[in-house]
């Protein structure tokens, strides 16, 4: 499917492929999971015409399947009847460019009708990464992503002595100083990461280089030879507990048994991954003694990154251009939203003026134990830098640590795993060389 809609791209005309039609009745928005459907719901659907429906296309993202039944769709947009053509759909970071330089995003200053000045307090990252070679914005977002560690408050008294966030900062500032409290929890029995890639992405973000050159050669970053070395050495010493991210066994140790000190995310990993799987009572309330809630915080860390994102493209063929235009303008520019949403629902929403006054208030997240952690993010969130980005991160990123894990566990030297990578890499993208 990823060759196929760029097959469809080189036979077909931009400027004639589609044309906007009078408001529908049905607004067809395709993502993968729930999150920007509670966005929406809850910070625009009382907006909404009474006589729109909304239909959701929910398929998860595991295994490409998400991209696979987006770009069946988007390849069928110009035959499909109105009622089933895409008006919105969400595309993450990772393979955020495959979809940018199409026909098949509109421009959402010139077709969907954004002006500059509604654009003026976002994140500039988050337009760079929209931004097509043209230098048309084809896709905005209501959050921005700097992340940081999130710790188990007792575990950081029993290991460092102190769970306020400054203090834990301090002490987590470097990589130096991470390795000596990792070697310190593992010695009061805890692991002070989940697994393998937990802090992949710490790594990832601080690349130098894009991962493929511009003669298609496959080019290995410094940091990510750091994040190879560093894991191995946490795998071997007991410092991880050996668990795949997103695994029923890496958020095991974020229960309240659980042993894991901390994991690395942005505001989106804290509230709607981690907070959930700490609760020992999904169905009950959301406080201090369910489960492990309420028993973390949040630190900057040894390292400033950013982590994934998740952006809203207005299809070509839409007929609910108007519709689309205020969805994006009430979602992604209004500073009220914005700051109702980081306080109601814990994103960083992606609004510089909204986001320091949240920062600057009273504000208290119940998951890190009444904390207002947002001024840890403001610094980063302003020097993300994502001109390192190529079509390429997810696919790398998913297959090294897929050969990484076999060298991390024993069954392959490092030199296997690095030749395994190449292997999966160049089959998954024949056009690129070692």
């Amino acid at each position: 499917m990823k060759k196929l809609l760029a097959a469809a791209l080189a036979i077909t005309c931009a400027a004639s492929l589609f044309a906007a039609k009078k408001q529908g009745k049905v607004l067809n928005i395709y993502c993968w999971n729930e999150e920007f459907q509670s966005r929406f719901n809850t910070y625009y659907a009382s907006k909404l015409p009474a006589d729109v429906k909304v239909n959701w296309v929910m398929t998860p993202n595991q295994g490409g399947a998400y991209q696979q039944k987006l770009d069946e769709a988007l390849l069928a947009q110009k035959k499909a009847k109105a009622d089933d053509k895409i008006d919105l759909f969400l595309v993450e970071a990772d393979y955020a460019l495959k979809y940018v330089d199409t026909p098949y995003t509109l421009d959402v200053k010139k077709d969907i009708g954004l002006k500059d000045a509604d654009l003026a307090k976002q994140y500039k990252y988050t337009q760079d990464v929209m931004t097509d070679s043209k230098g048309k914005l084809k896709g905005v977002s209501w959050q921005a992503c700097p992340g940081g560690f999130i710790y188990r408050r007792s575990i950081a008294k029993d290991v460092i002595g102190t769970d306020d966030p400054d203090e834990v900062g301090k002490a987590l500032s470097d990589w130096d100083k991470f390795d000596k409290v990792a070697a310190d929890a593992k010695a009061k029995g805890y692991f002070m990461l989940s697994g393998y890639d937990d802090a992949f992405r710490v790594f990832s973000d601080n690349m130098k280089s894009a991962w493929v050159d511009k003669k298609g050669k496959i080019v290995i970053d410094p940091q990510i030879k750091r994040w190879v070395a560093m894991t191995k050495k946490y795998t071997d010493n007991g410092y991880n507990n050996k668990a795949n991210l997103w695994s029923a066994e890496s958020f095991a140790g974020a229960t309240k048994t659980g042993k894991v000190f901390g994991y690395f995310g942005p505001a989106w990993f804290i509230d709607f991954c981690l907070a959930p799987a700490t609760l020992d009572n999904p169905n009950g309330e959301k406080a201090l003694g369910n489960g492990s809630y309420g028993d973390w915080a949040f630190c900057k860390g040894p390292q400033g990154f950013s982590w994934g994102g998740t952006w809203i493209c207005g299809a070509a063929g839409s007929d609910n251009i108007d519709l689309i235009r205020d969805i994006m303008k009430t979602l992604t520019c209004d500073g009220a939203v914005a700051e109702k949403i980081a306080k109601e629902a814990g994103d960083f929403t992606n609004n510089e003026d909204a986001m320091a006054k949240v920062a600057n208030s009273s504000y208290q997240n119940p998951f890190l134990g009444g904390q207002n952690h947002m001024k840890f993010f403001l610094a980063s969130a302003k020097s993300i830098n994502k001109n390192n980005m190529s079509m390429y991160d997810q696919g790398m990123a998913e297959t090294l640590q897929a050969a990484m894990a076999d060298y991390f566990n024993g069954k392959v030297d490092e030199q296997k795993a690095w030749d395994n990578f190449y292997m999966s890499v160049i089959e998954r993208y024949p056009n690129l060389k070692k």
